[in-house]
């Protein structure tokens, strides 16, 4: 389970009948992991670097890939981990994935000033064919692939999407001062309002790719 967080899900997995490993680059999660399900093999790493010399007969990411721009060394290194015909199955932020989020991002930053702070979006949001494109390249056999559009309501009311935006996009704002921050962030809230608040809550305009891929070989 790459990117596992907490393992719930990968707990859930192992209900299956599966042997899991979880692996996730947050140590505070991995701590959090093992005393929630310390029967469960939980470690340190990310796919860039993961470092196992056994090898699965299946690689389970959720949520996690959209946060890595070196996807040809991901890739790789779910492909050496796989056994042959080993299945990958991930979802995770796709094309146009909050487009209308990001869009607002930016030309409050620009507004306020802060234009280079446009370059720390630590986002990978892949069209369906450039991730298929990436997969085959290292040797996969896509056998499926999908975009969904997957709006989600937010918790917290009035402050879901600020404190969504604390949560996920600090990046950001690196190096812009407390005060200002706040200042930019209500300019983001009052130009998403009109498509992204309706009854008291905030919408994201999530869109997600899910793929199936197999490493060559025998695929049952």
């Amino acid at each position: 389970d790459l990117g596992c967080g907490t393992g719930h899900l990968t707990y859930k997995i192992t209900t299956k009948g599966a042997k899991v490993v979880g692996i996730d680059h947050a140590p505070t999660m991995i701590e959090q992991a093992h005393r929630c399900y310390p029967d469960i093999k939980f470690l340190v790493g990310d796919g860039v670097n993961i470092d196992l010399k056994e090898t699965f007969d299946a690689v389970f990411s959720n949520a996690v890939l959209h946060w890595i721009k070196e996807q040809k060394k991901v890739i790789c290194n779910i492909w050496r981990v796989l056994k042959p015909g080993g299945r990958f199955v991930s979802e995770f932020g796709g094309k146009g994935n909050i487009k209308t989020i990001i869009k607002s991002i930016y030309e409050a930053l620009d507004a306020a000033g802060y234009s280079s702070n446009k370059q720390l979006n630590p986002w990978y949001f892949p069209s369906i064919g450039e991730y298929a494109t990436l997969l085959e390249s290292e040797g996969f056999v896509l056998t499926f692939a999908s975009l969904l559009e997957r709006p989600t309501k937010l918790e917290d009311g009035e402050y879901g999407l600020r404190n969504w935006l604390k949560m996920f996009a600090t990046c950001f704002f690196e190096g812009i001062p407390e005060k200002k921050q706040s200042i930019i962030i209500d300019d983001i809230e009052n130009r998403l309002r009109p498509h992204l608040y309706k009854k008291g809550r905030w919408t994201v305009d999530y869109k997600r790719i899910r793929v199936m891929a197999f490493k060559k070989g025998n695929i049952e």
